[in-house]
Order: C-alpha cells, then sequence, then structure tokens
C-alpha cells in the first residue's frame, strides 16, 4: 500500500479544539510528527462554518511509517492534550490515486 491520508476531525466546547491545535505547536509536538521518518504532511485546518472543529490533515509514506508513529511516545503526548481538552474525533482513511483523467476540466495545477 502507498501514501496514506487521514482526515482527523477533533470537535469540543468553547474553543477547545483550538485551545488543542495551540498546545500542539507549543508543545513542540507537531515540529516532531512532522520530522517522523515517512511523514509527508501534518497540517491543521478550521472549517468556516464549525467554529468548535479543527481538520487534521495527517500524510504518512506507507503504513509502515504510521504504524511507527503510532507505536511512538508522541501518540501518548498527543491523547492527554486531547483527553485535558475533551475533544473527540472521527477520522477518515484515504488512499491516493492516480491522476484521473476526466478531472482535466475541473482541476486548476
Amino acid at each position: 500500500m502507498g501514501m496514506l491520508v487521514i482526515n482527523i476531525y477533533y470537535s469540543g466546547k468553547n474553543g477547545a479544539a483550538h485551545s488543542f491545535v495551540k498546545a500542539m505547536e507549543e508543545t513542540g509536538l507537531v515540529k516532531m510528527i512532522r520530522n517522523e521518518p515517512g511523514n509527508l504532511g501534518y497540517e491543521y485546518f478550521y472549517p468556516v462554518d464549525d467554529g468548535e472543529t479543527v481538520l487534521l490533515i495527517d500524510k504518512w509514506m506507507d503504513e509502515h511509517a504510521l504504524d511507527a508513529h503510532h507505536q511512538s511516545p508522541l501518540m501518548g503526548q498527543i491523547a492527554e492534550l486531547r483527553d485535558r481538552f475533551d475533544l473527540h474525533m472521527r477520522v477518515e482513511w484515504y488512499v491516493p490515486i492516480e491522476d484521473n483523467p476526466s478531472d482535466e476540466g475541473y482541476v486548476r495545477h
């Protein structure tokens, strides 16, 4: 299996998801994750219609790299922050496909 893209939606109350992202940045966890072998992207986004949710787009070279990340000590630190901010998660997994010729009229490169 090739590259994996995981969308993780963190939701909470009273700005907790935004505070979680701030704590992830301030503690250096985001930088450490981005520097892990096989990490191809780790970016947070804010939905315009939901102020209580944050979207993480997490990209890994392959399943082995993701498994190593899941077994790293960083996961415990992430879980502690997630619990501290009482966040709930929704996860979507994607495997990118090669360029689709039918997208030519819609995708601007």
